[in-house]
């Protein structure tokens, strides 16, 4: 999985977040190779990720985002068993723990708002091990290089990347991926 993963982002860094239904044929339509889902609920997901597999596209769903299923193993394994997306985003250390159980690709939230956020970001990466970490915001190269030497797993810088200087600054910083639901990003 992680080299399917790596392959993608090599031949395109940029991921669609797409955060409202109405965004998802846009994102199914720009060149990205790769969506995070950061909507969705019980009725309408397995069509979602089916619509994203169709055109070829990778789908990551953010479980804490998704309406109607708890936060537990069952909900996890239900989604992963019965709808089958490439993977997950998720802030809750325990659902991080519970998908590498279940060897389900994770990717880990960060919200960095401080340097005590920062540590207890580092802290919780160590203890979960994630296979990649979203950054958010994405906006601050030094505290992306910060992460990434202090884990050495994946960063994709997510969160007020608002233009080109900013995906480049991340990506030179260590970032491998830009998450965005700015569009126009999408065609770089």
């Amino acid at each position: 999985m992680r080299e399917k993963l790596v392959r993608k982002l090599e031949a395109n860094p940029i991921i669609a977040a797409v955060n409202s239904l109405e965004k998802l044929d846009l994102a199914i339509n720009s060149p990205c190779e790769i969506v995070f889902l950061l909507t969705g609920n019980i009725f309408n997901l397995k069509e979602i990720i089916e619509r994203v597999k169709k055109a070829n596209m990778d789908i990551y769903v953010h479980i804490d985002l998704l309406d109607g299923f708890s936060r537990d193993m069952m909900a996890l394994k239900y989604i992963y068993e019965n709808m089958k997306p490439d993977g997950i985003i998720t802030t809750k250390c325990n659902l991080v723990k519970m998908a590498k159980s279940m060897n389900i690709y994770v990717i880990q939230r960060l919200f960095l708002l401080d340097s005590l956020s920062l540590e207890t970001g580092i802290n919780s990466v160590h203890l979960t091990r994630p296979d990649a970490i979203e950054v958010m915001p994405g906006i601050m190269p030094k505290i992306t290089k910060k992460i990434h030497d202090a884990t050495n797993i994946p960063i994709i810088a997510g969160g007020l990347i608002s233009d080109k200087e900013d995906v480049i600054g991340s990506l030179k910083a260590g970032a491998v991926a830009i998450s965005t639901s700015k569009e126009e990003i999408w065609y770089m």
